[in-house]
Formats: structure tokens, C-alpha cells, sequence
């Protein structure tokens, strides 16, 4: 099967005048001769990310000393991250491979549900993992009583719980548009924004759905991290040793790199106007947030993190093996 172009597609999707049952995923080229190009290096990052992710989990949890609330919440962070990246590209893997760019309507919803979950969890782990270091470096005294290992657990749910809302409020609201104008979404996995550009029904409510609450999710989160960060900084800078100052900042740079990374993409993606909207821009943001970012997390939290470095080697060691097998 020829893969089509674009244009092709759009003509075709206008002269389909009835709801949408599946849609052509376009993926990031139209191009056959770029295709092989594109799996290859998706394939690369994808294995890199997934077995980078599940290394952190078996690591923090065969190691006794990393069984703390801040290796707690980075083992959930990888579980979030190898599922995110795990949503979306084997479809296209899939479409490469089979020559086509089409996915059931059910499934395109199915997607939109997950991608908006992990996405929210993303969100709130990276909060969490801020307040943790916030009281670990403003307040240690309270530290224990504040982050046990119910504490922790129970935060985790409602975390979870609010996600799952949020997810499920957009994807009914989606569940409510029809689609008769086209079926052709110029990303490689379906999403809100070029979805709610396809619809011919009214999406005011699911774009001010979108700003409202999608925005609280994103910003309280948001000012919660910069809140955690400017009682931080003051600390630190009352510590009078430079050594001390050297400490506290390096165990917080990992994750402030996270951070930049994930809502510097995201809110280019979902925060601006419709108007303002490029599908190049915003393919390539939502290939750096899906693919990129949780690729790189395992890198980021390891390469100076000299516990997970220890625990990694331990996991690996002559001895850990002969006992696994």
C-alpha cells in the first residue's frame, strides 16, 4: 500500500461527508524514502527509553537504601514514562511497517484518555518531587512525619484519582464531536488540538475546557514547583559553606532540568490560542514531550546521581546475577 500525500488525503477527507469511524495518522513524514530513516532512529530512542526507565525501577527497588520518598516517586516517574512512550510509538511502528496511517475512532479516544493520564502524572510527580526536596532541605526536623511511607502512598492515589478525572472529562467531551469534514491528523498519535481542528461540531466548551481546567492542572502544579524553588534558593543561600550550597543544588538540578524540559513543551502545545497554532511547531513539541523527554529522564536522574549509579552497578554486579539465575 502507497502511503498518500497530505494533499491527497485532505481532498479525501472532504469529500467524506459522514462521522469519522478511524482516522490517518500522517506522522511526522508523508515521504516513503524518509520512513526507514524515521524508524530507525524512533526504534533507538524507544528501546533507550524503555529499558533506561525499567533500570530505574529494578534499581530503586532492589536497593533497600533507596526506598525513601524521593526514589519513590522517581520509580513512579519511570513507570509513567515507559508507559508514556510506550503509547504511542509501537502504533506508529505499526503503520510503518504495515504501510498505513489509519487508527480505529475507539482507539484514537483510547489514546487521547492515556496520553492526557500520563501527561497529568508527569505533571504531579515533578510537584511532588519538588515539595520532597522542599522539605527536605527547608524543613528536615519535620521531614520524616511529613513524607512517610503512607503519607506518600495515599498522595500517590489522589494523585492518580485526579488524573483519571481529568483525562476521562476531555475524552467524553471528544466522544461528543462529529467529524465530516476530515478524518487526516498531520501528528503521529492522536491528540487534542489537531482533533478539535478536524471536528465540525462547536468545540467552545472543549477548548475552554482546555484553558480552565487543563490550565489549573498545569499551572497550580506549576507555581507549586517555583513555590518549593524560591524557598529553596533563600535556604541555600544561608547555608555558609560552599560545599553545603554545592550539595543541596545538585540534588535538585536533575529534576529542575525535568521540569524545563516538560512544561516548556507542554504549555507550548496546549496553552496557547488556536490562532497561533503551527502543525509543524506542535508536532515537534509533542514529539520532545512523548519521545524525547522520557528518553532522557533515566539519563538526567543517573549520570550525577551517584546512589542510582551505586545501585545500577550493584543490580548488575557478578554476584547480584549469580543469584538471579
Amino acid at each position: 500500500m502507497v502511503l498518500l500525500s497530505p494533499q491527497d488525503l485532505s481532498s479525501m477527507g472532504h469529500r467524506n461527508h459522514t462521522s469519522a469511524s478511524e482516522f490517518l495518522l500522517l506522522g511526522l513524514s508523508s515521504r516513503p524514502e524518509q520512513q526507514e530513516l524515521i524508524f530507525g532512529v524512533f526504534l533507538a530512542m524507544y528501546m533507550v527509553g524503555i529499558t533506561g526507565n525499567l533500570l530505574i525501577i529494578l534499581a530503586i527497588g532492589s536497593a533497600s537504601r533507596l526506598h525513601t520518598p524521593m526514589y519513590f516517586f522517581l520509580s513512579q516517574l519511570s513507570l509513567v514514562d515507559f508507559c508514556f512512550i510506550s503509547t504511542t510509538v509501537p502504533k506508529m511502528f505499526v503503520n510503518i511497517q504495515t504501510q498505513t496511517q489509519a487508527i480505529s475512532y475507539g482507539a484514537c479516544l483510547g489514546q487521547i484518555y492515556i496520553c492526557i493520564l500520563l501527561a497529568n502524572m508527569d505533571n504531579f510527580l515533578l510537584t511532588a518531587m519538588a515539595y520532597d526536596h522542599y522539605l527536605a532541605i527547608c524543613h528536615p526536623l519535620h521531614y520524616s512525619s511529613k513524607m512517610s511511607l503512607c503519607s506518600c502512598t495515599l498522595m500517590l492515589g489522589c494523585l492518580w484519582a485526579i488524573a483519571s478525572l481529568h483525562a476521562l472529562l476531555h475524552t467524553l467531551l471528544m466522544a461528543q464531536l462529529d467529524f465530516c469534514v476530515s478524518n487526516v491528523i498531520p501528528y503521529f498519535f492522536c491528540d487534542l488540538i489537531p482533533l478539535l481542528q478536524l471536528s465540525c461540531s462547536d468545540t467552545r466548551l472543549n477548548q475552554l475546557m482546555i484553558v480552565l481546567v487543563g490550565g489549573l492542572i498545569v499551572l497550580l502544579p506549576f507555581l507549586g514547583i517555583l513555590g518549593s524553588y524560591t524557598r529553596i534558593a533563600a535556604a541555600v543561600l544561608r547555608v555558609p559553606s560552599a560545599r553545603g550550597k554545592w550539595k543541596a543544588l545538585s540534588t535538585c538540578g536533575s529534576h529542575l532540568t525535568v521540569v524545563i524540559l516538560f512544561y516548556g513543551t507542554i504549555s507550548g502545545v496546549y496553552l496557547r490560542p488556536s490562532s497561533s497554532h503551527s502543525t509543524d511547531k506542535d508536532s515537534l513539541a509533542s514529539v520532545i514531550y512523548m519521545v524525547v523527554t522520557p528518553t532522557l529522564n533515566p539519563f538526567i536522574y543517573c549520570l550525577r546521581n551517584k546512589d542510582m549509579q551505586g545501585a545500577l552497578g550493584k543490580l548488575f554486579s557478578p554476584k547480584a546475577l549469580f543469584h538471579r539465575l
